[in-house]
């Protein structure tokens, strides 16, 4: 929790440009030179919307899940979908449960992309591996809904091994440092896929079960394949850095328009947020597009649509699209959720980037929780032997203030040294916004946790990366009442939401 973690320091080299999120400029240089991370109209920021392919692919095998030609899309989808080793074996140990977890990533890979085809995007052959669209796809066991919620590429989070940096590193560093010498390019980007998930597993406190990766230039075979997508504007826009050029009220947007749409930033009153509500909107249209008349009984577009997704899909061992299709049968444009992950607000960083704070670690766990319909399972009486306990005296506690009560810390920490307990560091959490308290420990430390814990009652204890070993930490949220008090219970109504929560029939205006 200190802002000197030596991880940092030691595993986290500088990235090239082209990898590196944190160099604070495009991963090409924009023709004609100049251009911010995503000012200029050639900038590669297309992969916002490529995301949408996956949700038309699978909604065409869905609706014709069914029948014999359903079925045979499915087999053809998953023949022809490209596989990688994205689901680590460790690192991804969050809630197990019966709902499904999936990981949507859009790159600006334009692999394969012809002459016309490039000049279609608006831009030129590149190899880059950006991963600026990450969002979570989340669908219970009886199928009834889905949530999509979107992670912002700045969110500033823990990747395991690297400390604290921009959310849309991880997988740079993935790729980068964690496969083997001279491995290829394809093992690379598992590596990189792997390193996210965990990232990903870390912050949501859920097991990611699957992995789907997306490129560019499948956004705009669907887009043309599905004749457009409806999108309603409050206000006309017009803005260089994007190309968008579209007017107020109900219209059918494909291609450039379609892509530029989903590009803007600059222009709209919350920046990238207001962008991560033109991408959901536009996966909102591509459903209901693909649930219309015009789609559901064309089998030819049917066919070409599954083929065009999967063709630009590149996808974990284990996921069968069939089968997931199967799962997702029962689930209707009302009932597809969207949000973004709960936020804090932006902000700088030490080296005075901007970024995004995100809310506290238990109230992200709480609000991805809240997600699924399934039953939150009993505790099981634990046939286990009793933990190993010590003595206060023996317990090393480094005590973070995240409630933003001034001083807290400092209390807490003289409190719990007069009942024996060493404090060597006291100070600020990386948020004020912590409403839990909770004390997490290193690997084989749970013992000392377990010790701490007996000081406050009703903490919860995880097992994590930051503390040094030998050494647990306290991080104080709003509901701390003193060491030796009871921790003040959460309301059972609470209900913790992301930010602009819609679904996929929602048809008003946005910015």
């Amino acid at each position: 929790m200190s802002n000197s973690d030596p991880r940092r320091e030691t595993r986290r080299p500088d990235l090239p440009a082209r990898l590196d999120p944190r160099a604070g400029r495009p991963s090409r240089p924009a023709p004609g030179g100049g251009g911010g991370a995503s000012g200029g109209r050639h900038t590669p920021l297309g992969r916002l919307a490529v995301i949408t392919r996956v949700v038309a692919g699978l909604v065409a095998v869905t609706v014709l899940g069914s029948s014999g030609w359903g079925w045979y899309l499915g087999r053809v989808a998953d023949a022809s979908v490209n596989r990688t080793d994205a689901i680590p074996t460790s690192g991804n140990n969050g809630v197990d449960g019966s709902a499904m977890n999936l990981l949507l990533v859009g790159n600006d890979s334009r692999a394969g992309a012809s002459k016309d085809q490039l000049a279609e995007l608006n831009t030129t052959a590149h190899q880059g591996i950006n991963t600026d669209t990450m969002i979570l796809v989340h669908v219970p066991a009886d199928g009834s809904k889905a949530s999509f919620v979107s992670f912002p590429r700045d969110s500033y989070v823990q990747i395991p091994g690297y400390g604290k940096d921009k959310l849309n590193a991880a997988y740079a560093y993935g790729y980068q440092y964690e496969a083997a010498d001279g491995a290829t390019d394809a093992a690379r980007q598992a590596a990189g896929a792997q390193l996210l998930v965990q990232t990903i597993s870390g912050l949501t406190g859920l097991k990611i079960d699957h992995y789907a990766e997306v490129d560019l230039l499948g956004f705009f075979k669907l887009s043309s394949v599905v004749g457009g997508v409806q999108v309603n504007l409050c206000e006309p826009v017009k803005d260089r850095y994007s190309g968008v050029n579209l007017p107020a009220g109900v219209q059918t947007i494909s291609g450039e328009q379609a892509l530029a749409f989903v590009r803007q930033r600059h222009g709209l009153p919350r920046g990238d947020f207001d962008r991560i509500v033109r991408q959901q909107t536009f996966i909102g249209g591509m459903v209901r597009k693909m649930l219309s008349d015009n789609v559901l009984f064309d089998l030819g577009k049917q066919r070409q649509l599954v083929q065009a997704a999967a063709d630009a899909l590149t996808v974990d061992q284990s996921l069968n699209l069939l089968g997931l299709a199967t799962q997702m049968q029962s689930v209707t444009a009302g009932s597809i959720n969207f949000q973004t992950v709960p936020y804090v607000g932006t902000d700088r960083d030490e080296k005075n980037r901007s970024i995004i704070r995100l809310k506290d670690e238990a109230t992200l766990h709480k609000f991805f929780a809240d997600l699924s319909a399934d039953p939150k399972p009993q505790a099981q009486p634990s046939a286990t032997a009793a933990p190993e306990t010590v003595a206060p005296s023996e317990v090393k506690v480094n005590v973070y203030n995240g409630s933003g009560v001034s001083g807290l810390a400092k209390s807490a920490a003289a409190d719990l040294q007069a009942k024996g307990f060493t404090v060597p560091q006291t100070g600020n959490a990386d948020s004020t916004e912590y409403t839990a308290t909770e004390i997490r420990y290193a690997a084989g430390d749970q013992a000392l946790a377990a010790a701490l814990a007996t000081a406050i009652p009703g903490v919860t204890t995880s097992e994590s990366e930051e503390p040094t070993k030998g050494t647990v930490d306290l991080v104080i949220g709003s509901d701390f009442n003193g060491v030796g008090q009871a921790l003040t219970a959460p309301k059972p109504t609470d209900t913790v939401k992301g930010e602009d929560a819609r679904t996929a029939a929602d048809t008003g205006c946005i910015n």
